[in-house]
């Protein structure tokens, strides 16, 4: 093997350039995106639309860290904004690490969160696994008040009662408390009362009015529990970012694929649990309608796992959701997730089979051939032994990759799952080719459940891969289900972190109704009044006004005797819109039914300066002088090739390829398998046309 892979130096600014202007630190926004394995950077320049790419290893135990380090590595300037995804919230959650949490509800109420709904996740299981709610019984408490289904006062609430409240609250150790009265929603007064008595004593409060004014008193208080949850730790970790880096310049992405300012998101962090993945999802819609696809499916494979998602034109949203078993149901990116990233480790199980994930080596010590201690055969490790990895040349030059690692991990599986060598291939590398398998079994699973499963047909949809593995695996799981192209942005390995400069600042306001599904127009629109008024002050404090937000009025609509809704535009087709969206959805509608008019919903859009990626002519169509090598590598079936490697920042507009091929970047590898065709677009996307046979 001759030739060196693409190199890069963090610390001078060596990235992927695409306009070759030169960049001007004045005019730079950030987007920083922490994963479990690499955490992301990317800057833009905001006049010429040149961007650069920046990785460095997360730090789980402190996120902080990675984040300041990186930025210190590339030489920000101070006065830089930042667009931030986090994933300290969604990491409290999953590894039940959050603050001491109270929760505080009406009186005969208490046992709610242990009860929840009848429905089993895991309906033929015997012996079912109910994940224990995240505040114990011994802190749930109740008092004594109530509020009747009309939002009429029963019972009022006595203020004398709170100081022994309070004492309680202190003699358990508590650090945060959820508030969650029955009917709040529609008599807030008893909530606020209760939460301006508690934080004046010091607590962290989350009131249900606040955070899920809407019905349904178990999901309303899960979502607030998880918001009292995180909240302290979200405090205290972008309070000291703030400290860090000055006020007023950090702002972070919301599950919905918006932006907020750090203050709101300190407030409400439960609305930033899945606020990396939305930007993954924000930024493949831009740069797939930048080069004219609207109806894409999103395949974002990191280090510890794979996100999809569907988009036909509009950002997929919803608003039920879960973390770790517990209900969400603020507004997020509608996306499936499954543990299969480039750090999924392999295991053989009690049967004998190969196994990949969901356990991951994540960041430290990560990948057997990082040589940072890991001893766990990975997926990293597996394309790394079957050639589609150089040992040189990885993260830009910054690491060398440790082959001899990697093929004694997968020896010491193929051992365990009884592998032999028969010739041609060695047993490590019927493991690694076994573990490929594997894994993209599980990822085409996860895209037939956000389309075939879903009524949409696969192949009238292009697949824009992303993230730092997306690449090694995309073309195969095209493929697998007939999806006809892929699109593979220039920043793929740090989409996400892209997507966070591409988000528009979203604000989410609802309102339990109850109404007949006749109800006028106009008096729909004055229950509306008093959430535009809440929406235009939080869009006032970011700075926006006027044009420059525009307010979308929804509706949650159900035939009576439903137990869940659809949200369809608030117009006067209203009813019209809802029948067609039920007939599409489930495949049947009953016009003649009544209709019930449940939540009233307004989605304010704030607009932010976007990227702007500006197309080049294309040009000379021969790649020749991005070729760097040609090596053997493993690919589908066993079969070993000589495959051509190119430099992808070498690529220009209008080269073309043909599989089999490898293209190399700085921080990801895009796979050509035997019959695809491949050009390079104005914007330097590698558009993959896949191959039939």
């Amino acid at each position: 093997m001759t030739g060196a892979g693409p190199k890069s130096s963090a610390a001078d600014l060596k990235g992927y350039d695409r306009s070759h202007a030169t960049f001007r630190v004045r005019h730079m926004r950030i987007g920083v995106d922490i994963g479990g394995t690499f955490t992301d950077f990317v800057l833009l320049e905001e006049e010429s639309g040149a961007f650069r790419t920046h990785k460095v290893f997360s730090t789980p135990k402190d996120p902080a860290r990675a984040f300041l380090d990186g930025l210190a590595e590339l030489g920000v300037p101070g006065e830089a904004p930042i667009v931030h995804g986090s994933t300290v919230a969604t990491n409290a959650v999953l590894e039940r690490k959050g603050a001491r949490t109270a929760f505080i509800t009406s009186r005969g109420f208490k046992d709610l969160l242990h009860i929840g709904r009848q429905a089993r996740a895991q309906l033929y299981s015997l012996r079912p696994n109910r994940p224990q709610p995240l505040v114990p019984r011994a802190l749930c408490l109740e008092v004594e008040e109530r509020v009747d289904a009309q939002g009429k006062v029963v019972v009022p609430l006595d203020p004398a009662d709170l100081p022994r409240l309070v004492e309680r609250l202190r003699r358990r150790r508590v650090q945060s408390v959820a508030l969650c009265l029955l009917f709040s929603f529609l008599h807030p007064h008893h909530e606020a009362a209760m939460g301006e008595a508690l934080r004046a004593a010091g607590f962290s409060v989350s009131l249900s009015s606040e955070i899920l004014p809407e019905f349904r008193e178990y999901e309303r208080a899960s979502t607030t529990v998880i918001n009292a949850y995180v909240a302290p730790i979200i405090d205290r970790y972008l309070g000291n970012l703030e400290a860090r880096l000055g006020p007023a310049r950090l702002r972070v992405l919301q599950s919905n694929g918006g932006s907020m300012n750090a203050q709101r998101a300190r407030r409400q962090p439960v609305r930033t649990i899945l606020s990396g993945p939305a930007g993954g999802v924000v930024g493949a819609r831009f740069v797939a309608q930048e080069a004219g696809f609207d109806r894409i499916i999103t395949f974002d494979m990191g280090g510890t796992s794979t996100d999809v998602s569907l988009c036909e034109g509009e950002m997929p949203l919803t608003s039920e959701g879960s973390i770790a078993g517990h209900p969400l149901r603020v507004p997020m990116v509608d996306l499936h997730t499954v543990g299969a990233g480039g750090g999924s480790i392999g295991w053989v199980d009690l049967g004998g089979a190969l196994q990949v994930g969901p356990q991951s080596a994540g960041a430290d010590p990560g990948p057997a051939c990082y040589g940072r201690g890991g001893a766990e055969p990975t997926v990293t490790d597996a394309h790394l032994l079957l050639g589609r990895l150089p040992t040189e040349g990885f993260l830009g030059g910054r690491m060398a990759l440790e082959e001899g690692a990697a093929r004694e991990a997968l020896q010491r599986l193929a051992r365990e799952a009884g592998l032999v060598s028969p010739g041609g291939m060695s047993a490590a590398q019927q493991a690694a080719l076994g573990m490929v398998q594997v894994v993209d079994a599980a990822m085409a699973r996860a895209l037939r459940v956000i389309s075939v499963e879903r009524g949409h047909d696969p192949r009238r949809f292009t697949l824009v891969c992303f993230g730092g593995a997306g690449g090694l695996h995309a073309t195969q799981l095209a493929r697998q289900l007939g999806i006809p192209r892929v699109l593979f942005p220039p920043m793929a390995a740090t989409l996400s972190a892209f997507g966070m400069l591409a988000a528009q600042v979203v604000k989410d306001e609802v309102r339990t109704v109850m109404l007949p599904g006749d109800t006028p127009l106009g008096t729909l629109q004055d229950h509306l009044r008093p959430m535009l008024r809440r929406a235009q002050a939080e869009m006032a404090a970011e700075g926006l006004v006027g044009d420059q937000v525009q307010y979308i009025p929804l509706a949650d609509l159900r035939y009576q005797g439903q137990g869940y809704e659809l949200t369809v535009p608030l117009n006067a087709a209203l009813l019209d819109s809802f029948h067609h969206l039920h007939q599409r959805a489930y495949g049947h509608s009953d016009p003649g039914a009544p209709v019930e008019i449940v939540n009233l919903r307004l989605q304010a859009l704030g607009s932010l300066p976007r990227p702007q990626l500006r197309a080049e002519s294309p040009g000379d169509p021969d790649p020749s002088a991005a070729r760097f090598d040609r090596r053997p590598v493993v690919l589908e079936g066993g079969a070993q090739r000589e495959v051509d490697f190119y430099r992808g920042q070498a690529l220009r507009p209008g080269h073309r390829l043909r599989g089999p091929a490898l293209l190399l970047y700085p921080d990801t590898t895009l796979l050509l398998l035997p019959g695809d065709r491949a050009e390079v677009d104005g914007r330097r996307n590698v558009v993959v046309e896949i191959g039939k046979d």
